[in-house]
């Protein structure tokens, strides 16, 4: 039997999914889906060719033959091969969507922070100024009503 205090199973996941950090990472993994599809177009499309011009058509057709004789390809290839231009085709995507995502997403957002803390910061300084201002304002005030009771203008 469950106390009625604690809350159901559902409102317990309604207010997780709820939470912003949630949602934002929902929508990441979205747009980073979709953003790797555009990255892969570009080395596929961009990148292996011109690597291939240099050599074969494709980074994938990169390798080297560990143990021989290493002939055919799929199911009928003989011999252990290393296929290193996939690994260099993956890492080429890697750094590709690193520098993207650097360049055009954290780069920018940064400086937006850095900004917007300078903004805070002057705003706070120059409300500091205001107030020590109003102090001194205050203080000459104290001390002119001294002054004016000290010298005899006091009229009691």
């Amino acid at each position: 039997m469950s106390e009625k205090n604690e809350p159901s199973l559902w409102q317990g996941f309604k207010a997780f999914l709820m939470r912003g950090n949630v949602i934002d990472l929902a929508v990441a993994v979205v747009i980073g889906a979709a953003f790797t599809k555009i990255v892969n177009s570009v080395v596929d499309g961009v990148i292996n060719p011109l690597v291939g011009a240099l050599g074969t058509k494709s980074l994938d057709s990169y390798s080297s033959c560990l143990k021989g004789p290493c002939t055919g390809t799929g199911d009928t290839a003989t011999g252990v091969r290393i296929l290193w231009g996939s690994v260099l085709g993956a890492t080429l995507t890697f750094v590709i969507t690193a520098a993207v995502v650097y360049f055009l997403m954290v780069l920018p957002m940064a400086k937006y922070l850095a900004r917007q803390e300078a903004r805070r910061k002057a705003k706070e300084s120059a409300e500091e100024i205001i107030e020590v201002s109003e102090l001194e304002v205050l203080k000459e005030i104290r001390d002119a009503l001294v002054a004016q009771r000290g010298s005899g203008h006091d009229r009691s």
